[in-house]
């Protein structure tokens, strides 16, 4: 039998702070409390459908991965395994049709405005449908789950220290950078694995210890180290990746950054 094709019309946006795929957790649970919205589009009578909604604890939201514009059959998971699976056996976001579903936390309803948290979902995601989470049918706690571990006891705290508290908030007031977020959801889990592209172990560092680890987002590189026993992952500086001689180059600036770069080094260059 011939499949027509099917047109979906978004019904609203979101809006959030994960402007960016690498600062998204990998499940929205992990995100927590920071407050997304879902903006239903008006004139369609979207605030007759959510009567009652509010006496749910958790929706479910289907959504378009609207940066993506392929698909793959076989993705490589960023935990868990480094063995290609199929992308039906994921939740990665390059599938057929580009579409997500999350489980998040229903705070309240302003009018066409749905306020949510524990939300993975980026920023300009186009909102296809909303539904109620309903724990008699929705939850099987002890379903098998394949090749995927059940690891939150896994799970490592994120600690800032004050100087990396002023920092991030710095580079999100001057440049709208979400660096909290992203290195959240990159050393909650093996934050010791240097094997992954992002993060090194520097052998010559003036901060002066030996489990020292550093994690590169960007044009940034951020210090932390680990304590296994407890699962902590305690952040000491942020830097800027730039030698000196590199942003005396202003003619080579790639990222259009040096200047901001500039700009930090000044703000804590006592620190």
């Amino acid at each position: 039998m011939k499949q027509e094709e099917i047109l979906i019309k978004p019904i609203g946006t979101v809006h959030s702070e994960l402007a960016h795929r690498y600062e998204t957790p990998r499940q929205g649970v992990l995100a927590g409390k920071n407050l997304s919205i879902i903006e239903l589009n008006p004139k369609n009578n979207f605030q007759q459908a959510l009567k009652n909604l509010d006496g749910f604890d958790r929706i479910w939201v289907l959504y378009q991965f609207h940066l993506n514009k392929n698909w793959k059959p076989l993705v490589t998971p960023p935990r868990h395994t480094r063995k290609k699976v199929g992308v039906f056996a994921t939740r990665a976001p390059y599938r057929p049709n580009h579409i997500g579903m999350s489980c998040v936390k229903l705070v309240k309803i302003d009018g066409l405005k749905i306020f949510i948290s524990e939300s993975d979902i980026l920023d300009g995601s186009p909102v296809i449908d909303i539904k109620p989470y309903l724990p008699y049918s929705d939850s099987f706690p002890h379903a098998a789950t394949g090749w995927v571990k059940k690891d939150f006891e896994n799970i490592y705290e994120v600690i800032l220290a004050p100087l990396v508290e002023n920092q991030c908030n710095w580079l999100k007031e001057k440049a709208d950078i979400n660096l909290l977020n992203f290195a959240r959801l990159q050393l909650e889990f093996n934050p010791t694995d240097d094997t992954r592209k992002r993060i090194t172990q520097p052998t010559n560092d003036n901060l002066n210890e030996n489990n020292l680890f550093c994690l590169a987002y960007r044009t940034w590189r951020i210090f932390y180290s680990v304590n296994n026993n407890e699962k902590k992952v305690f952040i000491k500086n942020i830097r800027s990746g730039y030698t000196k001689e590199e942003l005396s180059n202003k003619t080579d600036d790639k990222y259009q950054d040096k200047q901001l770069h500039i700009l930090f080094i000044k703000s804590f260059k006592k620190s």
